[in-house]
């Protein structure tokens, strides 16, 4: 590639660096412009309290690519992760739990003293999800399958049966058809909080792609980062660097710049104009369309159906400084090992799952959600003094706005409440807190830039999936605009901190630019 390329990225979450990274290796001069005065987008850590460091959005790493991993030198330039093993523990009000270890033989063992008929259906439920994963899996780094793409696929795996299920069969029934136990079909049921809705057709799919990593081979890459989430991009902001792309903070853009159908550069809030031949947004899709392009530039129908793309599945963040940690000794036992704090599930019944969707959808505030309550200190002792821990909660489902009031009226008083409810579990929690704050669906639009709050740039339900995202017709991270491309979590393959998006948009730059 000639280097007099220029690609101008806006927005340095983790896929425009690893875009980033990608064109920079080719031979492009890339230049990569963020608003706020740290990279990492929804994937940093920042310190909330003087001395304690904690992951602002992102918490844990289980699907970042080992290919992105590897082709970027991200352990060269600092990523490290602390394999966890328990994946998960799962706690229930009644002093119960089912802990989740990557080898199934070690969940099924421990399943067994109070789950016995379930655990005789474990193994069954591991190999349906390991069929699943060994096919989907082949899709991240590359252009997204059609339907007809993928049932060929699983035809010539024998497994047209399995892709059937996936698509038709809501991942509640699916659970019914396995499990007994209210507590275990309640541990598996939270598979599907990238979608939803557990009862709709296509949620045992967004599962079975999103939620793999328990199923996932490479487990060395699953875990715990040090540093916080922030310690991935600060690996991909050094690799970058290293390879010469041009990073600059506190560079807000105020809109791409197009003329005669072609992206010629972007305009920053202070005036300043910055020409380029490529542009590339790690936008979301309706941040990028909708607040950064000239309606003129975009026809009304195009304009319509970006409107109408669903960003409805909120979530918001709890982070706190602990002085201790939280007392699961009921659940864990009295000397139980600190490792195994460091992921788990607060869900107790699969009607709580479902009530806090309901809620949800109808823009109430729910006191039955989801909770993923994560102490990444137990494995990592950068992040607080010693002695000391941080721990979040991230909460699903919340509105992205309230109904009746707003989030800033009750922010305090829900803070409040996710505090209580996770003292029933620990009696000890609020005691140990030394100070939190509650970012809400708003704060995190606000601070982070995400429409609605919503971390995965778009709703996961598959009418927003595969060769359907962000719409149908512009899946390949093309745009309407010659020269555009966006690289986020609202392309192929979606959500989570996976750098394929970024990957696979860098492809087709350089794919165009080589005709």
């Amino acid at each position: 590639m000639a280097q007099n390329t220029k690609v101008v990225i806006v927005g340095a979450g983790h896929n425009g660096l690893v875009a980033a990274g990608y064109l920079a290796r080719a031979g492009l001069d890339v230049q990569v412009l963020e608003r706020r005065d740290v990279v990492g987008g929804a994937v940093v850590t920042e310190e909330w309290f003087p001395g304690y460091h904690i992951s602002t959005c992102s918490y844990v790493c289980h699907i970042l690519q080992k290919k992105v991993i590897d082709d970027l030198e991200l352990r060269r330039y600092g990523f490290h992760v602390y394999p966890i093993d328990p994946s998960r523990v799962h706690p229930y009000p009644n002093g119960k739990k089912v802990t989740f270890w990557h080898d199934d033989a070690h969940t099924v063992e421990e399943m067994r003293d109070l789950f016995p008929e379930d655990a005789d259906a474990w193994f069954a439920w591991a190999d349906f999800w390991h069929g699943a994963v060994a096919i989907l899996s082949d899709y991240y780094l590359g252009p997204p399958p059609s339907i007809t793409e993928l049932a060929e696929r699983f035809r010539q795996e024998g497994e047209e049966e399995l892709l059937e299920t996936l698509l038709t069969v809501p991942l509640k029934d699916l659970i019914n058809r396995f499990f007994v136990s209210d507590e275990v079909k309640a541990a598996v049921s939270t598979g599907a909080f990238d979608m939803g809705d557990i009862s709709a057709p296509g949620s045992a799919y967004i599962t079975a792609l999103y939620r793999f990593s328990a199923f996932r081979d490479d487990t060395e890459n699953y875990g715990i980062v040090r540093g916080g989430m922030g310690g991935i991009t600060q690996s991909m902001a050094r690799s970058a660097e290293a390879s010469g792309v041009s990073i600059r903070t506190d560079a807000p853009v105020k809109r791409i710049l197009a003329n005669g159908g072609r992206a010629m550069g972007v305009e920053l809030e202070n005036g300043e104009v910055i020409e380029a031949d490529v542009v590339i947004s790690n936008a979301d899709p309706k941040r990028t369309y909708l607040n950064l392009i000239d309606e003129s530039d975009l026809d009304d129908e195009f304009l319509g159906e970006v409107k109408a793309l669903k960003t409805q599945a909120a979530s918001a963040k709890f982070l706190c400084a602990i002085k201790e940690l939280p007392d699961f000794s009921r659940h864990l036992g009295p000397n139980f090992n600190p490792e195994h704090l460091a992921m788990m599930t607060l869900c107790p019944t699969v009607d709580q799952s479902e009530k806090a969707w309901d809620d949800c959808k109808n823009g109430r505030v729910t006191k039955t959600p989801i909770m993923q309550l994560q102490i990444p200190s137990v494995y990592d002792k950068t992040v607080a003094p010693d002695g000391h821990h941080v721990l979040s909660l991230w909460v699903y489902f919340l509105p992205p706005h309230v109904r009746d009031g707003s989030w800033s009226e009750i922010r305090q008083e829900y803070g409040e409440w996710l505090i209580d409810y996770v003292t029933q579990y620990a009696p000890n929690f609020r005691d140990s807190i030394i100070d939190w704050t509650f970012l809400t669906p708003e704060d995190i639009e606000e601070r982070i830039g995400l429409t609605d709050g919503n971390i995965r740039h778009l709703d996961m339900i598959p009418q927003q999936m595969m060769s359907r995202r962000p719409l149908p017709g512009w899946s390949d991270y093309r745009s309407p605009i010659k020269n555009l491309y966006l690289c986020g979590a609202g392309g192929h393959p979606g959500g989570e901190v996976t750098g394929a998006p970024g990957h696979n948009a860098a492809h087709i730059v350089l794919e165009d630019l080589a005709r």
